[in-house]
């Protein structure tokens, strides 16, 4: 049970905005004989939430915007503001990028997407990153067994 809720914290931590790489932690606990389908039920759970704190920080840091501690300057939130309006919604479903996803989830909480919406887009994005990441370990090990 430790290695599920480790990958589930290492998920959730890379789905913030610090930066983690869970794929690591997965491709481990598969050499090391877990569940392939728990592992990818854990990831995409830790990840998807870790995602939620990032929409849930972008909702509400808006309320201090006219603060001078404010860490985003009006010209920064207005591109992000312009680039969600033109891509919309169903970008989140590139939230599992590894370079941009997370500000994903955090503009859509500025934008104020509809929690419910955000939280399946964006569960079925990292959802399909992992089942990726266990398809192509698997390919691999099955082309090392047959040149073995």
């Amino acid at each position: 049970m430790e290695g599920y809720l480790g990958l589930f914290t290492a998920a959730f931590v890379a789905a913030t905005l610090l930066p983690f790489y869970s794929e690591l932690a997965l491709v481990g606990l598969l050499a090391a004989g877990y569940d392939p389908w728990l592992l990818w039920l854990w990831a995409t759970a830790g990840n998807t939430l870790g995602a939620a704190v990032n929409w849930a920080i972008g909702r509400w840091l808006m309320h201090y915007q006219d603060r001078r501690w404010f860490p985003f300057k009006e010209k920064h939130l207005g591109a992000a503001r312009r680039w969600y309006a033109r891509w919309g919604i169903w970008s989140l479903l590139m939230a599992w990028l590894p370079v941009g996803g997370d500000a994903l989830t955090f503009i859509a909480g500025l934008m104020r997407a509809p929690f419910w919406l955000f939280f399946a887009l964006t569960a079925a994005g990292k959802g399909g990153r992992y089942a990726v990441v266990l398809l192509l370990y698997a390919l691999g090990v099955a082309q090392v067994e047959a040149a073995a």
